[in-house]
């Protein structure tokens, strides 16, 4: 799978091609067999398998927010003298 910014916004596709994984996994999906997407799509290969792979990956990837833990400057903790 590539990513690029510059090329279908960058959505994850195949071989630097304007395929992406979503229409690869949606046909499947719909119920479109692999020879039905080769005919389709004869230049994939073994891009079908991938693309379902990296979908099945990617659901099961846990994001966690980031946090991050702000110190108090030392000034704001010293006592003001009168």
């Amino acid at each position: 799978m590539t990513f690029n910014p510059n090329v279908m916004g960058g959505t994850p596709c195949i071989r630097e091609m304007r395929v992406t994984v979503g229409t690869m996994v949606g046909l499947v999906a719909s119920g479109y067999s692999f020879q039905e997407i080769l005919q389709a799509y004869p230049y994939l290969e073994e891009d079908i398998r991938q693309a379902l792979a990296y979908a099945a990956w990617k659901a099961e990837e846990v994001e966690l927010p980031l946090t991050v833990t702000v110190s108090q400057p030392e000034w704001e903790e010293m006592p003001l003298e009168p």
